[in-house]
């Protein structure tokens, strides 16, 4: 063999190992960005079939641990309301057309009335929704077994099936219905409708809600007539971000969530902030007219400009005693909202996080039955978010370290806008599996949702499976 000849033998072998070499150099730098992102992204998988009650961290607020396994105890399906001949039955018919759905033919469904200590029945049969439907009773502290959440409290109602809800109207107050399954498609396409507990004769329902981009006041645009007499305006709030309320004339805010406000005084000049799914009820001082904004009104008169200022519901009203002291909480809980990337159910983009964590690998807030709890929401994530605690009330301790000075401010709704630290508190009194989540209803299946548990409660029913439950 020429010396030439060698040469490019040599070379040809020195190249094709170069070749090889950088080629396992790739592979293994290719590894070692897939490998770990490939395992985030198996570790996301959601079963396609899963317990809500045994997903997620179970995290005991610095209290004793208690059975996050939720064995042996009590059902979800046995917490339900009394029997005996109801005062109110009603039937509520769910219908879809297209992206539109509709209650007993119209949206918003039919008000319901009751009074307290009532026995109230309702009947939801599902005509035409595919997907199924059931109802939440916002705001209503219900038995757990009558919540109304698909694949936590009982499956979701398949079309031609029915369900009945049975419970006691124990609070006076402003409350409203709505479908919590698939609910961020259902309840913006209209599948809702008011509750009032102990209604007056001077009293109006104002659910404000926007359809295709434009707002309403009980499914009507601009302005609405107030019939003459009419004092309470009761504003419920069914849209999935805050909205400003103002009057012409000066109101009172007399109750909020549901719950009255002590010793409420007079406003003028000022708005005040409703969070999605939440509810006030005003009283004006005289005829006028009030607004909602996005052009929606109800009342005469001019139109007056938005107020900038808001009411502060920290420091409004006067105080007075509650039936529970904060200070000697049993459990303290940590609710931090953020937002970072990574793998949700196997899908990569930016989601919301739970103290840290991506769902399912959230907070399970594990409490026992009488226990005091303190908790602190934070928002960090960038957006608002409206925050929704199922199956109980809890009053609002501070903002941003700032201590409440003015009538209890009772909440099951919380606006927190980004940058904000809330501390409320309340009494674990109400046993069962209680989602705690964002009612930005978008929100919820990008991942802010988390769920209160008392021990030694299980539910039989199960997220997804042949009843094809999507509770958030």
């Amino acid at each position: 063999m020429s010396t030439r000849t060698a040469s490019a033998s040599t070379r040809t072998r020195t190249a094709g190992a170069s070749t090889r070499t950088r080629a396992a150099i790739a592979t293994v730098a290719a590894l070692a960005v897939l490998g770990p992102l490939g395992w985030f992204w198996y570790d996301s998988l959601v079963p396609g079939t899963y317990d809500m009650a045994a997903m997620g961290q179970p995290d005991y607020g610095g209290g004793p641990a208690v059975d996050h396994q939720h064995t042996g105890g009590i059902s979800v399906a046995d917490l339900r309301g009394p029997s005996g001949p109801p005062a109110v039955d009603v039937t509520l018919t769910a219908r879809q057309d297209g992206d539109a759905y509709t209650i007993n033919g119209s949206s918003p469904g039919p008000e319901i009335r009751a009074r307290q200590g009532d026995l109230v029945q309702v009947k939801l049969v599902n005509e035409s929704v595919p997907a199924g439907v059931t109802l939440h009773w916002h705001g209503v502290d219900v038995p757990n077994g009558e919540d109304g959440v698909a694949g936590i409290t009982q499956d979701a109602v398949a079309p031609g099936r029915s369900h009945v809800y049975r419970f006691v109207a124990r609070d006076a107050g402003t409350y409203w219905y709505h479908s919590h399954q698939v609910s961020h498609e259902q309840v913006r396409g209209g599948l809702f409708g008011a509750l009032v507990i102990n209604p007056g004769p001077r009293d109006r329902v104002v659910q404000v809600h926007t359809y295709q981009g434009r707002r309403t006041i009980n499914g009507k645009p601009g302005v609405s007539e107030l019939p003459v007499g009419v004092g309470r305006l009761r504003v419920i709030n069914t849209d999935a971000g805050p909205i400003r309320v103002w009057a012409s004339t000066a109101y009172r805010v007399v109750a909020v969530d549901g719950r009255d406000v002590h010793r409420p005084t007079p406003i003028t000049g000022r708005a005040v902030l409703v969070t999605a799914g939440g509810r006030v009820d005003l009283e004006l001082a005289a005829p006028g007219r009030v607004d909602v904004g996005g052009g929606a009104a109800i009342g005469s008169g001019a139109a007056s400009a938005e107020p900038r200022e808001l009411v502060d519901l920290l420091a409004y009203g006067s105080p007075a005693p509650i039936d529970f002291d904060p200070q000697t909480a049993t459990r303290v809980f940590d609710y931090r909202i953020g937002q970072r990337i990574g793998f949700l159910d196997g899908m990569p983009g930016m989601w919301w996080t739970v103290n840290g964590r991506l769902f399912p690998d959230v907070p399970m807030f594990m409490v026992r039955t009488g226990d005091v709890v303190r908790m602190t929401i934070r928002n960090v994530s960038g957006e608002v978010h409206p925050m929704h605690l199922h199956g109980h009330h809890a009053v609002v301790l501070s903002r941003n370290g700032v201590a409440a000075t003015g009538s209890p401010w009772w909440i099951d709704s919380l606006d927190v806008a980004d940058g904000d630290r809330y501390e409320i508190a309340f009494v674990a009194d109400n046993p069962g599996i209680w989602a705690d989540h964002c009612h930005n209803l978008e929100h919820v299946p990008e991942g802010l949702t988390a769920h209160l548990a008392y021990a030694g409660v299980s539910t039989p029913y199960r997220v997804g499976g042949d009843a094809g439950n999507v509770p958030e």
